[in-house]
This record gives structure tokens, C-alpha cells and sequence, in this order.
């Protein structure tokens, strides 16, 4: 154990408690001690706290308990003149940041100031909040996925139960392989894009948090104009490490809702996100105490932290299933240019923490995985039209005899859009024929639905409705990487 990392962590915990403590005393003091807090469409209260302790906190006065235990959890920096086995006080450092930090931000919602807000900033679906000053924008168009955006000018906040059991689903059936909490500030923008997308390629659901002087991923990916949300897997939970809290409760949550435990089970809720929920930690840029603090708290989950900084290095086993602390400094990373080298720290994080990937190749030039399915292409972004109102596109799948068909086939009838304008319209057709031993005519509409599964999969490909209805748009990004109309038929 590095007695670094336990002073950096230990320091960072009392930072972070006696932050919680001013801001619970001045609430108390203006608010009062009976005024409500939660978290927004939850029925597990505070979820770390729920989980770790068994208390439902449902007012201000509630979270005086919270701090005395967060406190019994403080220890002092180790000494310099002797060694001391401080791993446990490490590991009690961590859990006592994330008691306060979970504090925090309940107080901060009793005031006013969760979700944070950013502006300018649109969610790609996100948790819904019925206070009017964070009202979400109603989209112009009946499907619900026009020009307006969601939540116009907050990041997500807190994950609704709705939305954790969605993706629940997913990471029980293997769908989604795991999720990575990203705290601070990547290289570059194009670092940070990178990175996100080899995670979207995964089917990675991908948390966003921190900053590093001021300057977070959110910001970089926001300026690239990389949608965040639900919808697209990569959710911003705030600007700064307390909202790192948001994606430990989520994993308290997974184990409540699906692992069948009860609140206050903290051991069996640990083991179960030890065992069963393949998570890891990125931090990005410099790491300080606050962050040392909260990564401690992370790796009582059993989840590892990777660093793209030189920090010292945890590498036994034991609280986690490989290593704990992995320092891979950006620039040493083998490539040939940043884009590769991101490409190399994602894949040690997912070896790092040993989760299951199964990557299928489809041959577009464009990110293709699930994480994509439900973007957006908005019409300042849009290459090219199909359907909607200024054009027609239908979609229409027939069952054929086998000597009618040669399979994989693609033909594309008619010009190409490379002669449009930016931003035209087009008529098409997609037509897909098929034919199969046990094929049968009423299957025809179940597999003619899946066109919207394989084509939505496609990063900057936006496709609404069926049959005579469709509508589909390509962005520019895709557009300029070589995505064309054959690429729909692969």
C-alpha cells in the first residue's frame, strides 16, 4: 500500500467532510432541519447512504447521523518517522468521502444548485426534473426527437430508477459489459472523443464528472459536439468530483434492485458490485486529494482506478479482482498518435478490471454499437435527408425463394447524395429481400422492425419511424469519413 496515496486520500476525506459539514450547518440554519430533500425519481432516497446504512433520508435533519459517521470514519495521515498498516484507514477514508460527498449533494438540491448547470448545454435524454427553472424543452416534432433538445442547459445529475432499471436489464444479459466513471480533463478534445467512442464501440455505459483547473470532459466532448445522455450511454453528472457520487450510487442501486439486497447490507452490496458489476475508474489530468479521496471510496466496490498521469501504482490483488491502482502516463503510452494511445488506455482499463467484451465488426466507416442507437442528428449537423417532410423514404423487407436471392448482396439503385447540397433532401427505398428454410411469411414485419436497430447502431445516423414513414438523417462527421448509401445494405 503507498503511503502516498493513503496521505493524499486521508487528506482529501477531511477536505471533503468538513465541507459537508459548513454546508449542512448553514442549511440547517436557513432551512431548517424538517425541510424534504431527495434525489429525483428514486424510491432508494440517498442510495449510497441507503445501502451502506439502512437509513431513508428524507429531510435535512436526517443527514446529521450521516456526518457523525463520516467522521468516525477519519483518520490521520500516517506518520513519516514509522510505518503503519493504513490500507484500512485508506479504504475508511474513502467510504467517509462518499457519505459526505452523497451529503453534499442532497443539500445542494435542497438549495437549488443540482443539476448543475452549464450553458448551452442540451442532454440527449436525461433525468427528468419538475422544478420549473429545470424544465425540460418540449422537442417541436411528434416523435419526440426534433430539433428541440432535453434538459437545455443542466448536466443529468442523479440516474432516475427508470432509467436504472433499463440499463439493469442490460448489464444482467450481458448487453452492457460494464460502465466507466471518467473524472477530469483528457488531453485534448480529440483525446476525449476518442476515448468516449472506443467505450461506445464497447457498449460501455460511460459516467462524466470533474475537472482539472476548471476545464472538464464535459466541456471538451460539449465543444466537439458529441451528444451526452441516456440516449447515447456517456452521461454528465457534474463539473465537479462530488458528482462522482451519482455513479456509486447507481452501483448501490444495482445491487438493491437486482442483487436482492436490503439497505444497511453494505458488505453483500460491495461484494455483489465486486463480482457482478465490471466498473473502473479513469481519472484524466492531475489527481488531488478530493480525487484520491474518491477513488479510495471506488475501490471499496472493488472497482480499479487508472490514471493517465505518473501516481503511484497499487498492483496486489485483494480489494479488487486485479489491480488497484494503475498509473499509465499519457504520453509514454506505445502509439503512433494520440488517437491510438487513447485507444490503448481504454483497453487497459477493460483488462484492468477483467470485463467481458464481445465486439462484432460491421464494415462502415463510421463507430457502430448500441450506444449510438438513440442519437440525434440535428439540422445545423445534417449531411443529407431521407423522409420527413421535405422528401420520401420507406423501408420494406419480402420473403423470397432461396434461388431468388444471393446472399450478403448489396445494390444501390440510382445516384448517390455525393452531388447534394449540405443539408438536402432525398427520396429512398430501402428494399431487403430474404429467404430462409423455416422463414415464414408473418415473420416479415417482426424483421423488417430490426432495420431500425441495425441502422440506428450507426454513430451519426439518425433513424425515426417504419415502413412508409421512415425518416432518416446523416451528419456531416459521417458523411465526411466515408459513410455512404451502400453502407446502409452492410
Amino acid at each position: 500500500m503507498s503511503r502516498y496515496i493513503a496521505t493524499r486520500a486521508i487528506n482529501g476525506a477531511h477536505t471533503v467532510v468538513n465541507e459537508f459539514e459548513g454546508l449542512l450547518g448553514k442549511a440547517l440554519a436557513e432551512k431548517g432541519p424538517e425541510t424534504p430533500i431527495s434525489f429525483p425519481n428514486t424510491a432508494y432516497y440517498l442510495p449510497f447512504i441507503l445501502g451502506m446504512t439502512g437509513q431513508s433520508v428524507e429531510k435535512l435533519g436526517d443527514l446529521q447521523p450521516v456526518l457523525e459517521r463520516a467522521k468516525g470514519l477519519l483518520h490521520p495521515p500516517p506518520p513519516d518517522h514509522r510505518w503503519t498498516p493504513y490500507l484500512g484507514q485508506t479504504l475508511d477514508a474513502g467510504m467517509a468521502t462518499l457519505f459526505a460527498e452523497e451529503g453534499i449533494e442532497a443539500v445542494r438540491f435542497a438549495f437549488g444548485e443540482e443539476p448543475q448547470k452549464l450553458a448551452g448545454f442540451k442532454l440527449a435524454g436525461g433525468t427528468s426534473f419538475t422544478s420549473p427553472e429545470f424544465a425540460l424543452t418540449p422537442p417541436p416534432s411528434p416523435s419526440g426527437r426534433g430539433e428541440g433538445g432535453e434538459g437545455d442547459g443542466h448536466l443529468n445529475g442523479p440516474i432516475d430508477d427508470i432509467q436504472l432499471r433499463s440499463w439493469g436489464i442490460q448489464l444482467v444479459d450481458g448487453r452492457m459489459p460494464g460502465f466507466a466513471a471518467i473524472v477530469g480533463c483528457a488531453k485534448s478534445n480529440e483525446v476525449a472523443v476518442k476515448i468516449v467512442r472506443e467505450l461506445q464501440r464497447r457498449n460501455i455505459l460511460t459516467f462524466l464528472s470533474g475537472n482539472v483547473n476548471g476545464r472538464s470532459i464535459i466541456h471538451q466532448l460539449m465543444e466537439e459536439g458529441v451528444e451526452l445522455g441516456y440516449d447515447t450511454y456517456t452521461v454528465p453528472f457534474g463539473l465537479d468530483t462530488y458528482s462522482a457520487i451519482y455513479a456509486l450510487g447507481f452501483a448501490a442501486r444495482s445491487a438493491l434492485t437486482f442483487g436482492g439486497m436490503k439497505g444497511g447490507m453494505a458488505r453483500d452490496i460491495l461484494l455483489y458490485n465486486k463480482n457482478r458489476v465490471f466498473a473502473f475508474v479513469l481519472a484524466l489530468g492531475e489527481v488531488d486529494d478530493i480525487k484520491y479521496a474518491t477513488a479510495a471510496g471506488a475501490i471499496n466496490f472493488g472497482f480499479p482506478v487508472v490514471a493517465d498521469t505518473v501516481i503511484p501504482e497499487i498492483l496486489p490483488t485483494g480489494i479488487t479482482t486485479y489491480e488497484h491502482v494503475v498509473s499509465m502516463p499519457f504520453n509514454e503510452i506505445e502509439g503512433k498518435d494520440d488517437q491510438e494511445r487513447a485507444e490503448k488506455l481504454v483497453q487497459k482499463c477493460i483488462e484492468v478490471r477483467g470485463v467481458k467484451i464481445k465486439l462484432t465488426e460491421v464494415p462502415v466507416p463510421v463507430p457502430y454499437g448500441s450506444a449510438f442507437e438513440g442519437e440525434v442528428v440535428r439540422k445545423q449537423d445534417m449531411r443529407i435527408e431521407f423522409g420527413g417532410k421535405h422528401s420520401r423514404c420507406f423501408e420494406y423487407l419480402r420473403m423470397l425463394d432461396f434461388d431468388a436471392i444471393e446472399d450478403g448482396k448489396i445494390a444501390v439503385v440510382g445516384p448517390d447524395f455525393a452531388d447534394k447540397p449540405a443539408g438536402a433532401a432525398m427520396d429512398m427505398g430501402i428494399l431487403v429481400d430474404v429467404a430462409g428454410r423455416k422463414m415464414q411469411k408473418d415473420f416479415e414485419p417482426v424483421l423488417e422492425r430490426q432495420i431500425h436497430h441495425f441502422v440506428n447502431c450507426a454513430s451519426g445516423i439518425q433513424h425515426i419511424g417504419q415502413r412508409d414513414i421512415a425518416w432518416i438523417r446523416i451528419n456531416k462527421a459521417a458523411a465526411d469519413k466515408g459513410f455512404t448509401l451502400k453502407h446502409f445494405g452492410d
